[in-house]
């Protein structure tokens, strides 16, 4: 996707409560680009570059890595406090 595409996807997920901006995202996207998680493709609309972004095998282990962590956090605070999830 391009970064335009990411901030729209991420509002229509997450129904609107999540609005990242453009300082918010290209910087990241820099950052993991540089990091190697990222790959990019440059394709020229008309008359406008557009660079879109895609996660590498690394980014996308890296990825799914984060997840499950974060997951097993949402259990370990639900047990904490005592909060049956859905």
């Amino acid at each position: 996707m391009y970064g335009y595409e990411i901030t729209q996807r991420v509002k229509d997920l997450s129904d609107g409560r999540i609005l990242l901006t453009e300082g918010a995202l290209y910087p990241t996207l820099h950052k993991l680009e540089g990091e190697g998680l990222l790959k990019t493709e440059t394709v020229m609309m008309g008359k406008r570059v557009r660079k879109y972004y895609a996660l590498t095998t690394e980014g996308r282990s890296l990825a799914k890595e984060r997840v499950s962590e974060f997951f097993d956090f949402i259990k370990t605070m639900s047990n904490v406090l005592q909060v049956k999830i859905a």
